[in-house]
């Protein structure tokens, strides 16, 4: 039986893999589970490994999220898995701002210069330096 210290502590808190669900990170439950499972989120610095484990307000996670990494500090425990604007009021994100691209950009279907797919002119000039060179 629990006593009540024990069920007022339990009341703030709540499972991780609901909490990722409710803050709307993942589109169901059940793929926030399978995150965690995997090995994918930390707690304050230390891999999660189950989905059932508790988290409360001011705990601090790390996930991977499609092509970035996210870091949010929980603010609140939610009740629902209500609209985004309701979602987002349990966190802050945390998340440094994307480093910007030093690439430039390449067209799907460049010319060939060494890259892309030549056309058919520049493929027998290769094919000819290719015969000239085995001679």
């Amino acid at each position: 039986m629990k006593t009540a210290p024990q069920a007022a502590d339990e009341a703030d808190k709540i499972r991780l893999d609901k909490w990722l669900w409710q803050a709307r990170f993942f589109k169901t439950r059940g793929v926030a589970a399978g995150v965690v499972k995997g090995g994918h989120v930390r707690v304050n610095g230390n891999r999660a490994g189950k989905a059932s484990q508790l988290v409360r307000s001011g705990d601090v996670l790390t996930f991977a999220q499609a092509k970035s990494v996210r870091v949010v500090r929980i603010v609140a425990i939610g009740l629902r898995r209500g609209p985004a604007p309701e979602a987002q009021a349990l966190y802050d994100d945390l998340t440094p701002p994307p480093v910007p691209e030093t690439e430039t950009f390449v067209s799907a279907n460049p010319r060939y210069e060494g890259k892309g797919r030549p056309t058919k002119r520049d493929r027998r000039k290769l094919d000819r330096n290719a015969a000239e060179a085995l001679e």
